[in-house]
């Protein structure tokens, strides 16, 4: 690959993390019974099931904002994000905050259903596919400067990087749930 062809630093980075999710969600998810898969650790606390779809459909609704703002963007690599403060805070806050601090509710359209299917594995990863190939179509573009409209809160407007950095840390965050779900004591075995 030469220098005009290579992947951006922040492309290799993003592809690299929804490849270690796909991992993690592997190793969590793989083989589990629809019990296990459902079983919750307590009140108010999400399956291991509840996790991946809560990431499915927050990647059914996330990615496509992504795309259109896409198709109004002017070609320019970069080869990082650069994050605002405002960016920065929201995903510390909000997306990726520390495990010990209190939990924000999911919005409505992406809060799971009390029963998860076992195809919602297979889910997961076809969404992370369709991440990867957003962010193999965005190297071409200033993921800097195009903003999209945040789907979840309209008023906000991310630009394209941000976006896509909050996909990748969004699937960490949940997929750590989902692994301490399974280290709960009383988690069927």
């Amino acid at each position: 690959m030469t220098a005009e062809t290579a992947l951006p630093a922040w492309a290799v980075r993003l592809v690299s993390e929804l490849e270690a999710s796909d991992v993690r969600a592997e190793s969590v998810a793989k083989g589990l019974s629809s019990e296990q898969l459902n079983w919750y650790p307590g009140q108010n606390a999400w399956s291991v099931g509840q996790c991946l779809e809560h990431l499915c459909m927050t990647n059914e609704v996330y990615l496509p904002a992504i795309s259109i703002a896409l198709n109004k963007g002017v070609h320019a690599k970069v080869q990082e994000i650069s994050l605002g403060w405002f960016s920065r805070w929201f995903i510390r806050n909000y997306i990726a905050p520390d495990p010990n601090a209190p939990r924000a509710q999911a919005p409505k359209k992406i809060q799971p259903g009390k029963q998860v299917e076992p195809f919602v594995l297979d889910a997961f990863l076809r969404s992370n596919e369709r991440a990867r190939e957003l962010i193999m179509r965005a190297v071409d573009y200033d993921v800097n400067r195009i903003r999209f409209k945040n789907p979840f809160v309209p008023l906000l407007r991310f630009t394209v990087g941000t976006g896509l950095e909050i996909v990748a840390k969004h699937e960490s965050r949940h997929l750590r749930q989902a692994e301490k779900v399974m280290q709960s004591a009383g988690f069927p075995r």
